[in-house]
């Protein structure tokens, strides 16, 4: 009777919760989709178990489906791009953010093993393996991220931190990281934009509502008999199509699941007793989520969600919205005016200020602008804000050019990989004898740069080229990649460099 009436409770806050988040609603239309099928999942949750006998095996079935099933995507999209998940940690890492700069070395070792740990987590709750373990660990990672993604979208852009610098006290501004990097560049090349930390937020306290219902119904969860894994396995690849294809137009993490669960299924069958099952299965997608993690780290991403995808266009995605006729989001400041007569101060928006000509009057007068501009409507914003390889003119001329160029991106010359040096300078001279330009782009110095051609035998020009838009064109340093009227035709990363034979007889005909 206890532990029905703790279901039932259980159940009363999964519908109130339910309700509260219909009334709450979502900020931008764009997930409004997404949001209100997990809304609706909480109220079907809460109201099984006072339907039904069964109802809280069901709302338990639920839960693991959708806490597994994205913990599984998730985790593949970051160990999809583990050096890009690496840059956004640093960024998170950095002095003017969680000040937490000891963490930046070891910043693409901890991106691959919490990629790693999401898609082994999310598989384990899926197979019902080690579920005390699994479920207490969701709880801790959910929870830090929760901390993590309102830390940053509390951050005070306007903020400040002192540093002591040669014995004087130096006041330097805070860092807001905007893009909480959860799922990579996969919402971006899918809708157009990545969560905001607010939205992230709120997702990770969603999923928190489901893992709280694994915790409470721990004990009674165990690897999967054949039964689970009839209900689970189907349920659970719908949700990875639904998430994975039909979302991010991405088809892997669904090959990926089939085979994890083919492999999980082989093993249940075959005897072996040098491990318990349960270690066996969680062996089985370590090796997987590590590898998979592995190979994209040291080729290039599996999927390329960046706008620099091959056959894109460079120069069409940084069209803006009135140039292809769309609407732009609309951006707003916060205004403080002060009273002439008695300095009582009052906060009003931009646009409210132009549009009702507070401007104008003589009362009121401006005196600042609170914090940076934020968006009060949402809409079209070009992928590519800004590209540079050079200056304004060798830029331009490079993105209109009609005939191809290969551009060796290697964004810290310093640490470019000199093995790959000999294969790039006969890729040179095999492209110049047919009449194809190539060039380098780093973000190097100038003296950096010389040195490193000097020692590598380099007979290319370098251009200069911003650090940040260079790491994110290829993952890869060196990295080739082949232009054409401003059309990325192909990318190599230097483990897999190319011959100027291959590229000619495949891409240049």
């Amino acid at each position: 009777m206890e532990t029905l009436n703790k279901y039932k409770l259980l159940s009363y806050f999964y519908i109130v919760i339910s309700v509260v988040l219909v009334g709450i609603g979502f900020t931008y239309t764009a997930f409004d989709f997404l949001y209100t099928f997990i809304v609706a999942s909480i109220m079907v949750v809460g109201v099984l178990p006072l339907v039904s006998s069964k109802g809280i095996e069901w709302s338990t079935y639920i839960s693991r489906i959708l806490v597994g099933s994205l913990f599984v995507v998730s985790g593949l999209i970051k160990a999809n791009d583990p050096l890009g998940f690496s840059y956004k940690l640093e960024e998170y890492f950095a002095e003017s953010a969680l000040n937490w700069p000891f963490f930046e070395p070891y910043s693409l070792g901890i991106a691959i093993m919490v990629a790693s740990s999401e898609i082994i987590l999310g598989f384990a709750v899926l197979f019902g393996g080690k579920s005390k373990l699994t479920n207490w660990s969701l709880l801790g990672m959910i929870l830090f991220f929760s901390w993590l993604t309102f830390y940053t979208a509390q951050c005070d852009p306007n903020g400040v931190y002192n540093v002591i610098e040669n014995g004087v006290e130096v006041e330097h501004g805070v860092t807001c990281v905007t893009d909480c990097g959860c799922f990579g560049d996969a919402l971006k090349g899918s809708i157009g934009r990545s969560l905001t930390p607010w939205e992230s937020f709120k997702k990770d306290i969603l999923l928190l509502v489901f893992v709280i219902i694994l915790i409470v119904r721990s004990s009674f969860i165990k690897l999967n008999s054949k039964t689970d894994d009839l209900i689970i396995f189907p349920f659970s690849i719908l949700f990875v199509i639904v998430l994975g294809g039909m979302l991010f137009g991405w088809w892997f993490p669904l090959t990926f699941t089939i085979i994890t669960f083919a492999i999980y299924w082989g093993l249940k069958q075959v005897n072996i007793n040098l491990l318990k099952i349960d270690w066996q299965v969680a062996l089985m997608v370590t090796i997987l989520s590590f590898g998979f993690s592995g190979y994209c780290l040291t080729n290039l991403p599996q999927m390329d969600f960046r706008p620099y995808a091959v056959n894109k266009s460079i120069p069409e995605q940084m069209k803006s919205a009135e140039e292809l006729g769309l609407t732009a989001p609309v951006f707003v400041y916060d205004y403080v005016l002060e009273n002439k007569a008695t300095k009582e101060l009052k906060e009003v928006r931009s646009d409210v200020y132009m549009n009702q000509k507070i401007y104008e009057d003589t009362l009121w007068a401006f005196k600042e602008t609170k914090g940076e501009s934020y968006m009060i409507k949402d809409g079209y914003t070009p992928p590519i804000m800004s590209f540079n390889i050079g200056d304004e003119e060798q830029t331009h001329e490079i993105l209109e050019s009609e005939k191809p160029i290969f551009v060796l991106v290697s964004y810290d010359i310093i640490h470019s990989d000199k093995g790959v040096q000999r294969n790039v300078n006969e890729f040179v001279k095999q492209a110049e004898a047919k009449g194809i330009r190539f060039i380098g782009a780093s973000a190097s110095l100038d003296e950096d740069i010389q040195e490193f051609k000097k020692e590598n035998g380099n007979a290319f020009h370098y251009l200069e080229g911003d650090e940040k838009i260079l790491k994110t064109v290829i993952r890869s340093n060196p990295g080739l990649i082949l232009l054409q009227d401003g059309v990325i035709l192909g990318k190599w990363h230097y483990n897999n460099f190319p011959t100027f034979d291959e590229v000619h007889k495949n891409l240049m005909k």
